[in-house]
Parts: structure tokens; sequence; C-alpha cells
């Protein structure tokens, strides 16, 4: 059979073996202590990417500083329409109702400017309202009716 090794020798070659596998170990020790660091870095590298993005979708500094969106949305004027025949019979029509209306009104017909006058108070906004837009207007319905 196979020579056998003195004892020495077979020591000798435990103690390299054992050290070459406490070598091998304390290597796969550092790489993943270089490798556990490195992913702790990169973790805190997306953080802050996420963090930075964050700020950037954050829109509360812009909002304040953009004015109200009541303030944006004012009321359409109405569009004029072209004024043909057609249209002009209806508006003819319209205003005539209206006109009999107001002179069969019986606060109109038992004081016909003050009528006028608590229909413009009513209608009108305060800021807009001139005592002498009044005093014209006035002028002209009295004038129309006979005042």
């Amino acid at each position: 059979m196979g020579k056998s090794r003195p004892r020495e020798e077979a020591s000798a070659r435990a103690n390299h073996k054992f050290e070459k596998k406490v070598q091998f170990y304390t290597k796969v020790k550092d790489t993943v202590a270089s490798l556990s660091a490195q992913k702790s870095i990169t973790k805190k590298t997306k953080a802050q990417r996420r963090k930075k993005k964050l700020q950037a979708y954050d829109l509360s500094r812009l909002s304040e500083s953009l004015p109200e969106l009541n303030a944006l949305h004012q009321p359409k004027k109405p569009t004029e329409l072209k004024l043909n025949s057609k249209n002009r019979q209806k508006l003819v029509l319209k205003e005539s109702k209206q006109l009999q209306a107001v002179t069969n009104h019986p606060a109109f017909q038992s004081n016909p400017l003050e009528a006028i006058f608590q229909h413009l108070q009513s209608t009108l906004p305060p800021d807009e309202w001139v005592h002498g837009s009044f005093v014209l207007v006035v002028f002209i319905f009295g004038s129309f009716f006979g005042y």
C-alpha cells in the first residue's frame, strides 16, 4: 500500500490547509463587508435621489405664488350673435314682451320713476351705482313716457 507520511509532515500540511481556509474566509468576510458598505452607500444615494424628486414634485411653493382659481374663472360674456333679420325679429319680440310686462306692472303704473329706481338699485351692484346715472335714466325714461 502507500507509504505513510511522518506525523510532522502531516501536521504541517494540515496547518497549511487551515491557514488557507482562514485566508479564504477572511477574504469572504472582507468582500461581504465591502459589499454591505457599497449597498448602504447606494441606499443613501437612492434615498437622496428620491428626496430630490419629491422636492421637485412639491408644488406647494408654486401654488402659493399662483392666483386663486376663483379669480381666474370670471363669468364669460355672452357671445354676440350676428344681427340678421331672424335674430333681430326675435330680439324685437322679446323686448316688446318685456316692455309690455313692465308697463302693466302695478308698481310701475303707480310711480314709474320709483319703480325704475328700485329696479336699478336691485340689479346694479352698489359700487357701480352712481346717483348721476339714475338721473340720466330718469330723464330718458321720463321723456319716453311723457313725464
